[in-house]
């Protein structure tokens, strides 16, 4: 439910696809950590707002989705690697036919659901062919 404090928690990370680097050992984490995995203790982790691009590592086309969710069908999900590194899952704007492994993205700020009897509609980043 989108009144959950997680959900408000992480707005700057999915509204500006923001995570963080680590200034000590130069990685990238999406979504944004508070310790480096890599030097613990010693990490100096800072904010960073990924430029957005990206390819995809693999995708898949979802031809049925739970009844709750009013959305067009089919649409295609993919795990996305930035170029700065870190993956994630995300769903790609175009015909599912079109997708290719290699293929390159970009992101976009785009409606990603509706919620309770009010309508609440919340937003969010998805990826369009670059």
């Amino acid at each position: 439910m989108a009144s959950t404090a997680k959900f408000w928690r992480e707005q700057a990370a999915r509204y500006n696809l923001e995570g963080t680097r680590c200034v000590n050992c130069g990685a990238f984490f999406y979504p944004p950590r508070i310790v480096c995995p890599r030097c613990r203790r010693n990490g100096v982790i800072e904010r960073y707002k990924f430029k957005g691009t990206g390819e995809i590592i693999t995708y898949t086309t979802v031809y049925q989705a739970p009844r709750n969710l009013n959305r067009q069908m089919p649409y295609a999900l993919a795990i996305i690697k930035l170029d700065e590194g870190p993956r994630l899952l995300s769903e790609v704007i175009c015909d599912p036919e079109e997708l290719s492994t290699g293929m390159r993205v970009r992101s976009v700020f785009r409606r990603i659901g509706e919620e309770g009897e009010q309508g609440i509609i919340y937003y969010g980043t998805k990826f369009v062919p670059a």
